[in-house]
């Protein structure tokens, strides 16, 4: 007779088999993957009074899966866009039950039929030409960490390099002289070169002399000589900006991220006129769908095109139902 295996085992042969030899994932998909059962493991064992490896995966079916999306959702303040990130890790999982344990075929079912939260979808933020300019006058140049800074806010904003791009690069990423370019790899573990321009050449060139690091070592180093983390690359790109808000207002009323900084340059390139499958291909996109989004929240392109149209000629006048259902129905 065969022996049912436990939730215990199916989650880490999920982790060592599927993910981790088969996908040949990424360790971001890993880490997310790991701290979505973390969260679900919590909250199992404060809901079922069972300790993680004494489940059984039927109790988590459909109806307990949905309480715990509420619990991030309600007890957590996740975003829905969190909450349909940790819904698919939930939904791989229970795809790889389905193919292991048909005998779970029902549960997994069950589960992958609850489908992802629609949310709004804000425009974007991003920063005009003279916000960047005030951000880039905020470090100190009079400091070692101050010519850190800016160098790597440069770099930020002229190559559009994500988060774990920036503070992932090596000094044998950058090239500098005929073709200056930086290297780096990008979400699918995708390679790729991204250009640079003679001020950002400038800056590299002064910063690595004085850098003076070897070829593996990070780029933009902590006060200890080690990679930035996320958390060092936030606090040090909100210390500037609080100091470039006194010389432009308007940062007051923006959050800036790194990944706003990534968005201002692909507005800028939007804005200056190139094609949206060459900033698809600077950006690292997999798809030219991507940058769709620009096109939605640039207002200057938006107002250029309305300038083209004429005014219409006729007169407003107000819409009367002229039945009592449609008056029911345009009421509502």
């Amino acid at each position: 007779m065969k022996v049912q295996p436990n939730f215990s085992a199916l989650l880490q042969t999920f982790f060592t088999d599927r993910l981790m030899e088969q996908r040949n994932a990424s360790p971001h998909t890993i880490a997310s993957y790991r701290d979505t059962f973390r969260l679900l493991l919590e909250f199992a064992q404060k809901q079922l009074h069972k300790s993680p490896s004494m489940l059984a995966i039927e109790k988590l079916d459909a109806p307990f899966i949905g309480r715990f999306l509420n619990h991030l959702e309600q007890d957590r303040s996740n975003t829905p866009r969190s909450r349909n990130i940790r819904l698919a890790a939930i939904h791989s999982f229970f795809k790889y039950v389905a193919l292991q344990e048909p005998s779970l075929s029902s549960v997994a079912q069950q589960v992958l039929a609850i489908p992802c939260k629609r949310h709004k979808t804000r425009p974007i933020d991003f920063l005009t030409r003279p916000e960047i300019d005030a951000l880039l006058a905020a470090p100190d140049q009079g400091t070692y960490l101050g010519r850190r800074d800016r160098t790597l806010l440069l770099v930020a904003a002229q190559t559009g390099l994500r988060a774990a791009e920036l503070i992932g690069l090596r000094c044998q990423d950058v090239v500098l002289g005929c073709g200056a370019h930086v290297r780096c790899t990008g979400k699918g573990r995708r390679q790729r070169c991204t250009p640079l321009r003679k001020d950002a050449v400038a800056a590299l060139r002064a910063w690595m002399r004085e850098r003076n690091g070897q070829a593996s070592d990070p780029l933009f180093p902590n006060a200890l000589g080690r990679p930035l983390s996320h958390d060092g690359l936030d606090y040090l790109l909100s210390k500037h900006v609080a100091t470039a808000r006194v010389k432009c207002p308007s940062l007051v009323t923006k959050r800036v991220t790194p990944h706003v900084l990534r968005h201002s340059l692909a507005m800028d390139l939007l804005q200056h006129g190139v094609d949206r499958s060459v900033i698809a291909l600077w950006l690292g996109h997999e798809s030219m769908e991507t940058t769709q989004v620009y096109l939605h929240a640039n207002l200057e392109l938006k107002e250029q095109a309305l300038a083209k149209t004429e005014p219409f000629n006729g007169r407003p006048t107000r819409y009367r139902p002229s039945d009592q259902l449609l008056a029911f129905l345009q009421a509502l």
